[in-house]
């Protein structure tokens, strides 16, 4: 019996294009393709997203990272494992939902964040 729960629930989880892409299906009947990139650089863990809004580290040099791994937390949750050995990132449902409804908006600020700190998708390093 499935538990109890709010919020987007998922009803898929594939990796795609050899870990290149994580397919998110919701309940809902929503679906999202994200990219590994894209996940890797909105990880929510406290290396990336720092303990305050102020302390958010903008990584760059991840177009060509790959899932390499996917592990289940709980009921309410994935942690995502990359090539680069990144793995601290507990993704709940929540968020991956956030993460594909609100994508244009996200990655346009990524975006903007790397030309500002002088960052490339292609070159590795973090301001």
């Amino acid at each position: 019996m499935q538990e109890s729960h709010s919020g987007p629930w998922p009803s898929e989880l594939r990796l795609r294009e050899n870990g290149r892409v994580l397919r998110v299906r919701f309940e809902d009947g929503t679906s999202y393709d994200l990219s590994s990139e894209y996940l890797r650089v909105m990880s929510p863990s406290a290396e990336v997203q720092g303990h305050r809004p102020e302390e958010r580290l903008t990584i760059g040099g991840k177009r060509h990272c790959v899932i390499t791994g996917i592990e289940p937390v709980g009921t309410y949750a994935v942690r995502l494992i990359f090539d680069d050995m990144h793995s601290t990132g507990i993704f709940t449902w929540a968020y991956l939902h956030e993460l594909g409804s609100r994508y244009f908006e996200k990655w346009a600020l990524y975006e903007a964040e790397l030309k500002a700190k002088g960052l490339s998708r292609d070159r590795a390093g973090e301001a």
